[in-house]
């Protein structure tokens, strides 16, 4: 299956990708088999620009050395030096170079590598070890989360632009890891909250101000608007007592007319006369004049004519105005309650507040407690891993450094022997 995968014609990078993988990972097996022609193989397969080409190149040199093949070893080796001193096959290039050189007994060029690469050795240790400091101090979480690194598809290679950031290339195995990728996760997503929680506690403070704006500007126009509508308000009560009698009146007299009740104003006045008058031809106890009672009765007799047979109309024309007034207190009344609900809101709008923003603070509080802890441990954790892989490879290229040490004087050892038979023959 390996095999099949490893041949696959694409042009496609992922396709591609999976395609150098394939052959690298049936190579390493191979090479594990003792199959040193079949990994050699293999490894050819794989591209010299994919991601995967480092390991590939080193595999290809050791597949040539276990053969025995230095020379042919030494092409694969050479071009691997050249690339980036922080990727671990590269570094171990660094080592299997003049050991090939070694192994031609070209010493003296064995020992001038192994002290160039020793140099290069002294300076990533020196940058190991400054970049484990700067974790330490918390400049690798910084940098994780600021946001325009994460807009980038490469911003785990752009954190080792930021100044006094980790030397990150050193951890790009790391980080792509699940564990890694979901603690970071996590935290990434513990500091958003944080920077949320931030927020609304910087909301309550402003949502406070406007309310204390509110209350500056309604609290001394209330009381003159509270005073005004009571007044109206017992104006409009006496109004509508007023209606519903009027309304009650006419519905009586639609069972029992009543025309009295619907005389004018003049014909009321005219009637109170008539009875003045009538009271006081009594009260005098004089006869009174000629024909002076027929001309009372007949004035009676007409007032008494004109109410009654104006009765339907008039009796029409009052339920027609109580109509229109009942639109009309309709319309007060929906002002009326648009009004008290307008004056509920001014009050509502700035009272009652105060408890529910201390509570809700309160909880704000306990809550950026919390995430700051839990963000304090999850930070710590990233940190311990991120420390124990580059004190790994620290403790790697030490390592190197030790047996770099050893080669290059037992090279120098073997050139100074060398040269010294050469000059005895």
């Amino acid at each position: 299956y390996l095999d099949r995968t490893g041949q696959i014609q694409s042009s496609d990078e992922l396709t591609l990708a999976i395609k150098d993988k394939a052959n690298l990972v049936l190579g390493s097996k191979l090479l594990n088999e003792k199959d040193y022609e079949g990994a050699k193989q293999m490894f050819e397969r794989v591209r010299l620009n994919g991601p995967f080409s480092n390991r590939a190149l080193l595999g290809s040199g050791w597949a040539d050395a276990f053969l025995g093949r230095y020379e042919r070893a030494l092409v694969p080796w050479s071009v691997l030096v050249t690339r980036e001193v922080t990727d671990a096959s590269v570094q171990e290039a660094m080592l299997a170079l003049p050991y090939a050189y070694g192994k031609l007994n070209v010493n003296s060029k064995a020992a001038v590598v192994y002290s160039d690469f020793l140099k290069k050795f002294d300076i990533e240790i020196d940058k190991l070890e400054a970049s484990i400091e700067s974790i330490q101090e918390g400049r690798f979480l910084q940098a994780l989360v600021q946001e325009e690194l994460k807009q980038d598809a490469d911003w785990v290679v752009r954190l080792r632009e930021l100044p006094d950031a980790p030397e990150t290339y050193y951890l790009l195995d790391l980080m792509a890891s699940h564990d890694f990728q979901e603690s970071l996760r996590n935290y990434l997503d513990l500091e958003q909250l944080s920077r949320k929680l931030a927020g609304w506690e910087t909301d309550l403070d402003a949502f406070q101000q406007i309310i204390e704006q509110r209350r500056v500007y309604y609290e001394p126009l209330l009381p003159d608007i509270d005073r005004r509508f009571r007044q109206l308000d017992s104006q409009m009560r006496l109004r509508l007592e007023q209606r519903d009698r009027i309304e009650q009146r006419l519905k009586a007299m639609l069972v029992v007319p009543r025309p009295d009740y619907l005389a004018t104003a003049k014909e009321r006045v005219i009637g109170e006369r008539i009875t003045l008058l009538e009271r006081n031809l009594t009260a005098s106890g004089t006869p009174s004049p000629s024909g002076a009672q027929a001309r009372i009765k007949r004035l009676r007799g007409v007032l008494h004519w004109n109410v009654y047979t104006e009765y339907d109309r008039r009796f029409t024309d009052a339920c027609q105005h109580l109509r229109d007034l009942n639109r009309e207190v309709a319309l007060l009344k929906t002002q009326y309650e648009a009004f008290v609900r307008t004056r509920q809101a001014a009050t509502q709008s700035y009272e009652g507040y105060d408890d529910v923003i201390s509570r809700q603070r309160l909880l704000i509080g306990k809550a950026r407690e919390k995430v700051d802890d839990l963000m304090a441990r999850q930070g710590h954790m990233l940190e311990a891993m991120a420390v124990n892989e580059l004190t790994a490879r620290r403790e790697r290229l030490a390592d190197f450094q030790i047996k770099a040490l050893f080669a290059m004087a037992d090279s120098y050892d073997r050139a100074t022997r060398a040269q010294a038979r050469d000059k005895g023959e």
